[in-house]
């Protein structure tokens, strides 16, 4: 089974020609990503060339006008969007409306009426969206053939294949536990975004996980602001099988003021980390005070698990 999607699904990436898109579509193809194409109305019929990016081959991507276009020339399944927020609701639609199944939305500052449109027309289509505000979703293979799957911008070759799932709010918090646990490697490594607003919750991870029989553990990483956390919680404590340990981050975050992500802000006393914190741990989930704890959790874990 894989995670989200398949290893070797086509790819496309909307905003290819931008600074961020070339950037990261280059990484991405040295991942072993098959990036199939481009879309960039103003750059249609042209195409990227990334040196020695496939296998020590040059890889030359195609740019098409539409996502439409792509998808029907590539057969294209996910797309990747690094595009401007302004332009950010617009893309996701037309990548909605192009029958792509999995939409990783990189983009900061899109605002959330434009997020609850986009999310609301992905369930009714039954596509997947990741993000926005998030650094994306890497998937893990041990087949050298098979590499798996990087989509977005978590950094590839700090982790290998193994046993554990990651999801979590933070990118930088996401890079962390994955070299704090690399000795032990992932089947996949998902960030949710820490906007009000995504179209991947925790608990959708953790369903996911579950469902996996090649994860046998999770780590999962919140933030203050919002129920997520709480939700995820009581989901896993009638559903998951797998042990789950945890860290919030924003424990000294002063009320009312946002900390980083858009979302991640307490109000009315609500959403706060020892709030979080608490529900987590009435149903066995361990929560460290640090990363290098939450890590120690997960070896204790794993010794356990055998």
């Amino acid at each position: 089974m894989t995670l989200f999607i398949d290893h070797n699904a086509p790819v496309i990436v909307q905003g290819i020609t931008g600074h961020q898109g070339m950037t990261h579509t280059a990484r991405m193809l040295r991942a072993g990503t098959n990036i199939v194409g481009g879309v960039n109305p103003r750059k249609a019929g042209t195409e990227v060339v990334y040196p020695a990016a496939r296998g020590g081959e040059d890889a030359h991507i195609p740019v098409y006008a539409t996502c439409a276009e792509a998808r029907a020339a590539t057969g294209a399944q996910a797309s990747v969007v690094f595009v401007p927020p302004r332009f950010a609701k617009g893309a996701v639609v037309e990548a909605i409306e192009a029958g792509i199944s999995l939409i990783v939305v990189i983009t900061e500052g899109i605002p959330v009426a434009d997020t609850a449109y986009c999310v609301a027309l992905a369930q009714r289509h039954g596509v997947r969206i990741i993000g926005p505000n998030c650094p994306g979703l890497i998937t893990l293979s041990d087949d050298p053939a098979n590499p798996g799957v990087n989509l977005g911008i978590i950094p590839d070759g700090i982790v290998r294949r193994g046993p554990l799932g990651l999801v979590s709010k933070s990118g930088t918090l996401t890079y962390q536990l994955m070299g704090e646990l690399s000795e032990y490697g992932f089947t996949a490594c998902l960030g949710v975004g820490g906007d009000p607003i995504v179209g991947t919750t925790l608990l959708e991870a953790l369903q996911q996980f579950e469902a996996d029989p090649d994860t046998k553990a999770v780590v999962m990483i919140g933030e203050i602001g919002g129920s997520a956390e709480q939700e995820a919680a009581a989901w896993a404590h009638e559903h998951m099988t797998k042990p789950i340990v945890a860290y919030i981050a924003g424990f000294t975050a002063p009320e009312g003021k946002q900390m980083g992500h858009a979302g991640a802000i307490v109000s009315g006393g609500k959403g706060t980390a020892k709030d979080k914190k608490e529900a987590l741990e009435a149903v066995g989930i361990k929560v460290g005070r640090t990363p290098g704890q939450t890590a120690q959790y997960m070896r204790e874990v794993m010794a356990k698990l055998g």
